[in-house]
């Protein structure tokens, strides 16, 4: 028998300081679609929500307005994909975004970029699973040299290229 709950996951929350700049961020060069909009704070299609807290929130109060968006406060980072990581990094470069590391391989194989959105939250973009697999098959490694690289099981790298 399945546990029912009254808790249920929603949403990451990301607390930023002007709601206007990083819904331009969010939305014009990330490309996210805004699903709701309550002015101070942005819900966001795939269970983003920007908040920009007012400073007599309890929030700020508690951690104290520089903890958001501080640069010993990346404690994680908000991911995401695309089948054209080299589109993605080149818009990312005419923006000016500040990186944290330019577009490189992982040991895996799969591309990423990591960069700062105007708050300093740390994000990341990868390929998609299928478009680095691809990507490495279109380079000559055959399907056990990907699997045994990507740690992803022959039939699912079968799988992703329509074998």
């Amino acid at each position: 028998m399945e546990k029912q709950t009254d808790i249920r996951y929603h949403s990451a929350v990301t607390f930023v300081r002007d709601i206007a700049i990083s819904k331009e961020f969010y939305t014009k060069l990330l490309e996210q679609e805004v699903e709701l909009d309550f002015g101070k704070n942005v819900i966001l299609k795939g269970g983003l929500t920007l908040w920009e807290i007012q400073p007599d929130h309890i929030i700020p109060e508690l951690l104290g307005l520089d903890a958001i968006g501080n640069k010993r406060g990346n404690r994680f980072e908000l991911y995401f994909e695309t089948k054209d990581i080299d589109k993605i990094y080149r818009k990312l470069e005419k923006h000016g975004v500040e990186f944290l590391h330019s577009l490189h391989e992982e040991p895996w194989g799969q591309r990423t970029v990591r960069f700062f959105d105007p708050d300093r939250h740390l994000l990341e973009i990868g390929e998609t699973l299928g478009t680095f697999v691809k990507r490495l098959f279109d380079g000559n490694m055959t399907v056990d040299q990907i699997s045994q690289k990507t740690k992803i099981p022959a039939g699912i790298v079968k799988q992703l290229l329509g074998e």
